[in-house]
């Protein structure tokens, strides 16, 4: 009896010790899960989510514990995305203070600053950057930041690195183009906009510089790039304007009368402007 009560209150306390460590390995388990299930729930709201929901996201996180710097770049973040840079740049200057800081965090540091225009402070803060770190990013505002400052030959560099180190560099031919735009490097611009075209068939704002660049050169065709009707209308419109711009009024008025017998609905903005065309030369 002795060794059978034995044999019943071994298997007990073995069947107990069993279930406590069950018990242990399912409150491991949850709190392993409870983990990840943040750090996906703050990836998803720095990609997926609205940028209003994500900064309330962390925002409230940050209150309830400001010392995670994950938490602080989740709100940096998510006001550079919402278009709220000037808020971001405190919550960045707190990063760079927090043990834990990186290089990374000097660069959308310095990218909130791009966004409001601070040239100098921006230059500042990717100048500390080692230059053993070559990125998309880093390249693209450093070449935002030497177009600024028209340090021309530096601005072409930087947008080359940075078109060679991304597999969609429509955005940034675009607006490399658009330097040369600006800098009256008409021919070159035009090229750089087709090519970014062909990287994005899409993008209609380098379809439309695209359209300017020929235009600043007298040529007031349309490019063979893929369109649609409304966006024939609008390029149209483009080169009209600009023709009128560069004195050439009559050919200004042909062209935005195509555009507005283009258009598959009625273009009001062009139809306003040939009427008032068409009425000053009367008067």
């Amino acid at each position: 009896m002795t060794n059978a009560f034995m044999r019943i209150a071994f298997c007990a306390v073995l069947a107990g010790g069993l279930a406590a460590c069950q018990s242990q390995e399912e409150e491991v388990d949850k709190t392993i899960i409870g983990v990840v299930d943040e750090s996906d729930l703050n990836s998803i709201m720095l990609t997926a989510a609205d940028p209003n929901d994500a900064i309330s996201y962390f925002a409230n996180a940050v209150q309830k514990d400001e010392t995670r710097i994950d938490l602080q770049r989740g709100l940096g973040k998510s006001l550079t995305r919402g278009k709220r840079a000037t808020d971001a740049v405190p919550v960045y200057q707190k990063i760079l203070t927090m043990e834990g800081t990186s290089d990374q965090d000097r660069i959308d540091y310095a990218d909130a600053l791009v966004r409001i225009n601070d040239w100098s402070e921006a230059k500042k803060q990717l100048d500390l950057v080692p230059p053993t770190v070559q990125t998309f990013q880093r390249y693209r505002l450093e070449a935002l930041v030497a177009d600024a400052n028209k340090e021309w030959s530096d601005a072409d560099a930087f947008y080359k690195a940075a078109t060679n180190l991304t597999s969609q560099p429509a955005s940034i031919l675009n607006n490399w183009g658009y330097s040369k735009l600006t800098r009256g490097n008409f021919a070159e611009a035009e090229a750089l906009f087709a090519d970014a075209v062909k990287n994005d068939r899409t993008l209609f704002v380098a379809k439309n510089n695209m359209v300017l660049a020929r235009a600043s050169q007298k040529n007031y065709t349309l490019p063979l790039i893929p369109m649609t009707e409304t966006e024939k209308a609008q390029l149209y419109y483009t080169l009209g304007l600009s023709a009128v711009k560069q004195g050439n009024r009559e050919t200004g008025i042909v062209l935005i009368q195509q555009a507005v017998d283009t258009h598959p609905e009625f273009f009001t903005e062009a139809q306003r402007s040939l009427d008032s065309l068409r009425g000053s030369a009367t008067n």
